[in-house]
């Protein structure tokens, strides 16, 4: 199995190109690959291509590419909003998760009991970017700025939607209710304290079914991570 790597270049067949200095370095000081092996490249849009290095410099390694394949994106596009979190290890690890899963988009959302509202995107994106390589996929979640949570209910257009919260209100379980015979789901997971009513009422009014996830009281990144399981695992 040839070693992964990313690269926002367009692909083509015979195309020499350059990669960036961290790619370069991982490449060669960390690996030890010299000129005429072979390694993979992804565009994270399913475009992936084998290519062989004809300059294997520590900071500007330069590459051949041979054959190109694309998978196509999945047939249900999955998308989890969820709430800032205070921690932002957590929210970190559950994007990773989530990448590793295959969610097709992610929502960083603002609500009303959100703590944090610093985002770093540039970061972000390269913690989809490396656990999108570690699971061998060719699929970046799409990561959205973030929103408001109700911006973001207003706004929603997919096929199924779904919110999850633990107030003591009638709601369906998620194993149940999820289908795989749509073309687009959205769950909405809040942040550490749980959505408030009025943001309940407000996905209510929208379209959204209550559901819950099972008896435990989870965090907030392990509920995204749980409801992005169950939402693949049916897709």
């Amino acid at each position: 199995m040839l070693p992964l790597f990313y690269s926002e270049q367009r692909m083509e067949r015979n195309k020499s190109i350059l990669l960036d200095e961290e790619t370069s370095k991982h490449i060669v000081q960390v690996l030890r690959m010299k000129r005429g092996e072979h390694l993979q490249l992804t565009d994270g849009k399913g475009s992936s291509c084998n290519a062989v290095i004809t300059d294997d410099h520590k900071k500007k390694v330069v590459v051949s590419l041979e054959e190109k394949e694309f998978q196509g994106p999945d047939k249900i596009k999955i998308t989890i909003g969820i709430s800032l979190l205070k921690n932002p290890n957590r929210f970190e690890w559950f994007l990773e998760k989530a990448t590793e899963i295959g969610i097709s988009e992610i929502v960083p959302m603002i609500c009303e009991r959100t703590e944090r509202l610093h985002f770093r995107l540039d970061r972000m994106k390269s913690l989809l970017v490396s656990a999108m390589l570690q699971s061998r996929q060719y699929w970046i979640p799409q990561l959205q700025e973030p929103v408001s949570f109700r911006k973001l209910v207003e706004s929603a257009q997919h096929q199924q939607k779904y919110i999850a919260h633990c107030l003591e209100e009638e709601k369906k379980k998620l194993v149940d209710v999820v289908s795989n015979s749509v073309t687009g789901q959205i769950m909405l997971i809040g942040p550490e304290g749980d959505f408030v009513n009025e943001e309940v009422k407000l996905a209510m009014d929208h379209q959204f079914l209550p559901v819950t996830l099972g008896k435990n009281r989870l965090r907030a990144e392990t509920a995204g991570v749980v409801a992005a399981t169950l939402m693949k695992l049916n897709s």
